[in-house]
């Protein structure tokens, strides 16, 4: 077996039905900050109910890609409000804005996930500004708590639950041969592909959270590749969904990066290949598989292709024909 390091990051995971009633069990801090969309701002106030006064003031100004903007806003109401800890329920959005505070002010998060983004179970950042998406990693970010209860994912839209999932595989296949890629991390990046590709089947919440929750911890440890920089460039510059960005994306990458390192994967969706699998599995579900339909402009594919380029050792012709056939 080949030499390897595998770094286990410091948290709790609280997973199973009926979780969420233990929020304020998990939760030590005295004035807590909730974070939560609009949308999901009734379930967040349910959740944080039992932590009565502790509660010190909600924040819901939660946008897709954590505009520095909004950051900036979070932030200062941390600080007004005298936080010391916050409570993020929603998805990977409320989640990075909660890191774009804590990167500065060094706050403890405790996440409620409603979705299967996985960023809690991360150490990246992520901010958005007119230069496009800036991310980074830091241990100052990575939730102290994440309570996974099934039952707050069960009522996702089904179109949300794709692409949600599929943006969670992305973490696992990338997971196989990113530079901090090793032989633990990549058992549970194949154990949460088939989780996944189940809980796609047949509609298991339970399944699906579990395979986010395992492709969140591989991607924590094993860091990033060229899908996430493709997908950062294309959400930060031109302003596309996150997770069906991630959907489109994912098997172009996949087939490019053919080797060895994505053999689990194919052995775990049933598959000759890891990318054949995925696109069989895009089909099946559903899943949104070209640019074009989320927005992307044609007339950009070579700056896009440019912009990837300048942060990947991967030559500007071959990003140019991925994103011209992912279109």
């Amino acid at each position: 077996m080949r030499a390897f390091r595998y770094e286990s990051l410091p948290g709790r995971v609280v997973f199973g039905e009926g979780s969420a009633e233990t929020v304020a069990e998990e939760i030590s801090g005295q004035r807590v900050l909730v974070l939560a969309t609009p949308r999901g701002l009734p379930l967040a106030r349910r959740i944080a109910e039992p932590l009565g006064d502790r509660v010190v003031g909600e924040f819901t100004e939660v946008r897709e890609h954590v505009p520095v903007a909004v950051a900036l806003h979070a932030r200062s109401r941390a600080r007004e409000l005298r936080a010391d800890c916050l409570l993020a329920v929603g998805g990977g959005s409320t989640v990075g804005t909660a890191k774009a505070i804590s990167l500065e002010l060094r706050l403890p998060i405790v996440a409620v996930p409603t979705t299967y983004a996985g960023s809690e179970m991360t150490p990246v950042w992520g901010m958005t500004s007119s230069e496009g998406k800036q991310t980074g990693r830091s241990l100052d970010v990575l939730p102290s708590v994440v309570i996974y209860d099934p039952a707050l994912t069960a009522s996702l839209p089904r179109a949300l639950t794709v692409t949600s999932a599929m943006n969670a595989m992305a973490h696992s296949v990338e997971g196989v041969y990113a530079a901090g890629a090793n032989p633990i991390s990549s058992l549970m990046a194949a154990e949460s592909v088939r989780a996944l590709a189940a809980g796609l089947a047949d509609s298991s919440a339970e399944s699906l959270l579990y395979g986010a929750y395992l492709a969140g911890a591989v991607f924590a440890v094993t860091g990033s590749g060229l899908h996430h920089k493709i997908c950062h460039v294309l959400g930060g510059a031109y302003d596309l969904p996150h997770a069906a960005t991630h959907s489109v994306v994912l098997p172009h990458v996949a087939e490019y990066m053919d080797g060895p390192a994505l053999a689990p994967i194919a052995a775990a969706l049933n598959a000759s290949t890891a990318a054949s699998g995925l696109r069989e599995l895009a089909h099946r579900v559903d899943a949104p598989t070209s640019l074009a339909s989320l927005g992307f402009p044609p007339a950009k594919l070579a700056e896009a292709a440019a912009l990837v380029a300048a942060q990947s050792p991967v030559p500007e012709p071959d990003i140019h024909a991925l994103l011209a056939a992912a279109l």
